[in-house]
C-alpha cells in the first residue's frame, strides 16, 4: 500500500531522500507540521486496525492524523520505502503517582544510520526532530532542552522545564518489537474508560512557531512562547476549527 511520492506530497516534502540523517531530521520535521495527532475515531466509535495498510490510507490517502500506533507505524513504513533501517520499540508513559503505564503503552522508533537515532511523530507535543540515541548529552530543539538518561536495561526520554528541572516523557528498551504486539494496547487504548484517548477529544499538530490545539471544545493557539485559549460555542464552529486549522472534514 505504500506510495513514497503520495506520502512524501501529503507531509509536502520536496527535499533529498537519500537516507541520510539530514533527511531523517527534515522528513520528521515536515510530519509533525502537517499530519496532527489525534483520536477523533475513537470519539466516533470507528475501529482502529493495528495494520500499516489501514494506518497509511488513514494518513495518506484520507488526509487524517492518528495516535501513536498509526503515525508512528506509518511514518516507519515509509523510512522502510526510502531504505532507512527501523526497528519499532515499547514505551510506558509515567503516571502521576510516579509508576509508569504497561509496556506497549506508546510505540517509538529507532533508526540507526551511522549513529542511531530515536524517531517519534505520533507523541503530540514532544521533539521536533530525531534525537541522538545516546545516553547523557543535552540536546537542544528550537529552544527546548531534551536528554535521553539510561538506568538499568531502559532509557527515558526527559525534557527540561522552566523551573530548570528534568521531567520524564516516556520510558523504553531496545528490545526490536513487532506491529502485532501493539494491537492489544490498541484496543485497549480504543475502548477502556481508563485510557487518556476515550475520555476527550484531541486534534493537534506542531506550526513553525508554536502549536494549534483542540482539546474538545477549546482552540488553543501557541506562538513563539504566548498561549492564546477559545472555547468553542458549538459542534458547527468545532468542525470549522476542525477543517481550518487541520483541513480534516469528518
Amino acid at each position: 500500500m505504500l506510495n513514497v511520492a503520495s506520502y512524501l506530497a501529503r507531509i509536502g516534502y520536496t527535499g533529498p531522500t537519500t537516507p541520510t540523517a539530514d533527511t531523517l531530521r527534515a522528513i520528521h520535521h515536515a510530519h509533525l507540521l502537517t499530519v496532527p495527532f489525534e483520536n477523533l475515531d475513537i470519539a466516533r466509535a470507528t475501529k482502529i486496525i493495528c495494520e500499516e495498510d489501514a494506518f497509511l490510507r488513514k494518513i495518506v490517502d484520507r488526509h487524517r492524523g492518528g495516535f501513536c500506533y498509526e503515525a508512528n507505524g506509518a511514518f516507519a513504513a515509509l523510512l522502510r520505502g526510502l531504505r532507512f533501517q527501523v526497528t519499532l520499540l515499547s514505551a510506558r508513559v509515567p503516571r502521576e503517582d510516579g509508576t509508569e503505564t504497561p509496556e506497549f503503552d506508546h510505540m517509538t522508533l529507532r533508526v540507526d544510520l551511522d549513529e542511531p537515532w530515536l524517531a517519534d511523530v505520533g507523541f503530540g507535543d514532544c521533539f521536533l526532530k530525531p534525537l541522538r540515541l545516546q545516553a547523557g548529552p543535552e540536546q537542544m530543539q528550537d529552544g527546548q532542552k531534551f536528554r535521553i538518561r539510561e538506568e538499568g536495561n531502559s532509557c527515558h526520554v526527559e525534557r527540561v522545564q522552566p523551573d530548570g528541572s528534568w521531567k520524564g516523557e516516556y520510558t523504553f528498551s531496545f528490545v526490536p518489537r513487532c506491529l502485532d504486539e501493539f494491537a492489544p494496547m490498541c484496543h485497549y487504548h480504543q475502548t477502556s474508560p481508563e485510557s487518556p484517548f476515550t475520555r476527550k477529544r484531541i486534534c493537534s499538530r506542531a506550526t513553525p512557531d508554536g502549536r494549534i490545539t483542540l482539546a474538545d471544545r477549546k482552540l488553543i493557539i501557541t506562538r513563539r512562547g504566548n498561549r492564546e485559549e477559545k472555547v468553542l460555542e458549538s459542534e458547527e464552529e468545532w468542525q470549522a476549527a476542525l477543517q481550518k486549522y487541520f483541513q480534516i472534514v469528518l
